[in-house]
């Protein structure tokens, strides 16, 4: 009995179970930052525009290849003459004779005779030739034998597909840098209303003392108003950090590629996730500039632009193609072409081709110019995003390093700011400091905590960034 009751209960406990996590997906979303990340990588939407151009690229691969592979075609036409056509033959090419025209009139007689006008000209026999209605199937195989611009072709789908696929990696690494930033943005928000509501608890608490004091006549009026202002500024910024933390959790949505509305729920605290992004030793890191994904873009454009001057050049070789083709012809007055006894001719035919171009005035020399001068360009391109990585790099690591140590002057700052606040307010309260001093140390501590949140942000923001400069994923690895 006790063991039955036990399986009743966790059978029950499981489906109640399921049903609070099936409810959680409903309604919402949880995420740790690692899966927020993760998340991104697959819903958002210029992820998913960027791997359809991968997707494209691999279906663009096998075009190009396609296009020297054999190629079989099929047609079927069907003619009906509603009229056919009167063709005049010259009665003197026969033997000008009642007996001949008789035996040419008498070839031609019948349906073919039946509605020939009979007011032809002179000297001519009108007669029309062929059956009214006929039907040809033919099928037709071509293949390239020789194509400088196919050869070219095949040289560039590597080139094409990496490009795509570099695209998808730097697409990957903006939306990751897009989505910490805005995950670290929302928990900023959050800190910093739950800050602003605990100073205004604890400001109207003073306030509310200080209206007594006043109120029997221990202190001047104006502390208590001086409270009041600093209060009611108080009370503004938490409204506008309120409103700031819902554009907050928008933008993450954005980022993520779910609909604005939808609740997310984060799992980590920003003092935790500043933890986690400090790390000295990455100021340290090293990485080859061929493998930084920017660099690797520009080269794409450069080995595009040489294919390019290759695929011009290519232009001027011969052309070489064959083609056999083979198919029926049917002739009926009647349509009779789905009957056994219908006669059928076979016809077929091999054919070779082959195209010289041998002189376009300059215009083909002119292009291959044009393609040198923007392969130029795209090399000059390269070595100037080459020194852009390395002085960005560098830029990333002194921002990076700065971070640190600004959240450490962050932290000292905010012990050192509520302390003064804290001596501040027992001084007033014991009317030794004056109303205007605990507001100059307010507003101090209300600086100084705003400052070590925008701190933690900015070592979170600029460690993303220095990684995503010496990240050296391939689309491959990824995949």
């Amino acid at each position: 009995m006790k063991n039955r009751t036990l399986l009743i209960l966790s059978f029950l406990g499981l489906t109640f179970g399921g049903l609070t996590a099936q409810e959680d997906s409903l309604t919402g979303y949880r995420f740790t930052l690692r899966e927020a990340i993760e998340f991104a990588l697959e819903n958002n939407y210029q992820s998913q525009i960027a791997q359809k151009d991968v997707d494209k690229s691999l279906q663009q691969k096998w075009e190009i290849i396609s296009q020297g592979l054999p190629q079989i075609d099929g047609a079927v036409d069907y003619q009906n003459y509603l009229q056919q056509p009167v063709t005049l033959l010259p009665a003197a090419a026969f033997d000008n004779t009642q007996s001949t025209i008789d035996v040419v009139e008498e070839y031609f007689d019948g349906a073919q005779r039946n509605d020939v006008p009979v007011n032809a000209p002179e000297g001519f026999i009108p007669v029309r030739f062929g059956t009214k209605q006929s039907v040809n199937a033919t099928a037709t195989w071509r293949q390239l034998i020789f194509d400088g611009s196919y050869i070219v072709g095949i040289q560039s789908v590597k080139t094409l597909l990496q490009i795509s696929k570099n695209a998808k990696t730097k697409t990957d690494l903006q939306i990751k840098e897009a989505v910490i930033n805005a995950y670290g943005n929302v928990l900023l928000n959050e800190e910093s209303v739950e800050i602003l509501e605990n100073n205004v608890s604890a400001l109207e608490k003073n306030y509310e003392d200080t209206k007594k004091i006043y109120e029997n006549g221990l202190t001047e009026q104006e502390d208590v108003e001086q409270l009041e202002i600093t209060l009611i500024g108080l009370k503004n910024n938490l409204q506008r950090s309120r409103r700031m933390r819902e554009i907050a959790y928008e933008m993450l949505n954005l980022s993520l590629g779910i609909p604005v509305e939808t609740e997310v729920r984060l799992e980590e605290e920003l003092n935790e996730l500043t933890m986690q992004y400090y790390d000295l030793s990455l100021l340290n890191k090293q990485i080859p500039i061929e493998e930084n994904i920017d660099y690797r873009i520009a080269k794409n454009t450069a080995e595009s632009a040489a294919i390019q001057v290759r695929l011009q050049k290519a232009k001027a070789l011969p052309t070489l193609s064959g083609f056999v083709n083979y198919g029926y012809q049917g002739f009926s007055d009647d349509f009779t072409f789905f009957n056994n006894d219908q006669e059928y001719f076979g016809q077929s035919i091999l054919g070779v081709s082959l195209n010289i171009p041998i002189f376009s005035s300059g215009m083909r020399s002119s292009l291959t110019q044009q393609r040198e001068i923007e392969y130029e360009q795209a090399l000059l391109d390269l070595e100037r995003t080459e020194n852009e990585v390395k002085r960005q790099i560098n830029m990333a690591k002194n921002e990076y390093e700065f971070s640190l140590e600004n959240y450490e002057n962050a932290i000292r700052n905010l012990e050192l700011a509520e302390r003064i606040e804290k001596k501040n307010e027992v001084k007033f309260f014991e009317g030794i400091a004056s109303s205007f001093e605990l507001n100059e140390a307010q507003r101090q501590l209300y600086s100084a905590q705003q400052n070590y949140l925008q701190a933690m942000l900015e070592v979170i923001t600029a460690k993303v960034q220095l990684e995503n400069l010496l990240d050296t994923r391939t689309y491959d690895n990824e995949n």
